[in-house]
């Protein structure tokens, strides 16, 4: 929310929330949308740990990494609240793009072609992507079409995205390929019957709610909320929600590929807080 205060960046060109900007900072536009994205990279960064801890697929290795460098994305976006400029991409999106889809160069043209493309979108389909290929690619007949294919549409979506610039289009395509996830979660969660992991399941879903909640209030009464003395600050917390949410989906998606693999696994807590999947090998693997 524009408050007149100077900045290191200039004026805000990207969309603005319901938080007065630099008020903590020169540096920082949004304080607390900025910082809200911390606990997601630790419980991402926990996630990681135990996954090649534990050598799990790459698959989830990659998927915690995305999260983190989407919430690093989130980060720089909202202590900046700048559009990307022509001459360069947007570092971060050049970043994931490089590590999940290795077309680095690609997405530098797409940036030099839009000047509003935030830093945000693609990356978060392209974390829906992977998702979609973690929960579908265990039943698909022909394995190495799925992986080509989420991979050129990626790519496609991104050029098209950085072109064209979606809003509400945007808003549809990733809200699409969100339920478009919900039927094997869904079959996942009925065919688990341990209750430590139906609970991750369970808080996957309350923490999305909740966040969702908190997005719509700040961005549907954001006038009324600048006239109360206190900003309970809704697009933070859906920030903290998510990454709860993200680690819940993560962790519950262990589990169930363990089971799959025969890994015997159960759900444990590290420091009698944070779940996590513990997992038997076979020998013979």
């Amino acid at each position: 929310m524009e408050d007149g205060l100077s900045s290191f960046w200039g004026p805000v060109t990207s969309t603005d929330w319901c938080e007065k900007n630099y008020v903590y900072s020169s540096y920082i536009a949004e304080f607390f949308n900025t910082i809200s994205n911390v606990p997601g990279i630790l419980l991402a960064l926990i996630g990681l740990v135990n996954a090649l801890r534990q050598r799990f697929e790459k698959r989830f290795s990659v998927l915690h990494i995305s999260n983190m460098i989407l919430a690093i994305g989130s980060m720089i976006y909202h202590s900046t609240l700048q559009h990307v400029g022509t001459e360069y991409a947007d570092p971060v999106d050049a970043f994931i793009f490089t590590f999940v889809s290795s077309l680095h160069s690609g997405l530098i043209v797409a940036g030099q072609l839009d000047q509003q493309q935030q830093g945000d979108e693609t990356p978060m389909v392209w974390e829906m992507l992977l998702y979609f290929y973690i929960l579908y690619s265990p039943d698909w007949h022909y394995r190495s079409t799925m992986p080509t294919f989420l991979f050129f549409y990626g790519a496609l979506y991104a050029v098209v995205h950085a072109l064209f610039r979606f809003g509400f289009g945007f808003k549809v395509h990733y809200i699409i390929l969100c339920l478009l996830c919900i039927p094997r979660m869904y079959k996942y969660y009925i065919y688990t019957k341990d209750v430590s992991a139906k609970r991750l399941a369970k808080l996957y879903v309350v923490t999305l709610l909740l966040g969702s909640i908190c997005w719509l209030s700040d961005r549907v009464f954001c006038k009324e909320i600048s006239h109360w003395h206190f900003n309970p600050q809704g697009h933070a917390l859906w920030h903290i929600l998510m990454g709860f949410n993200s680690y819940f989906a993560n962790t519950f998606l262990m589990f169930c590929r363990a089971q799959q693999r025969e890994w015997n696994p159960k759900v444990v807590y590290f420091l009698g807080v944070f779940p996590y999947v513990k997992i038997q090998k076979p020998k013979s693997q």
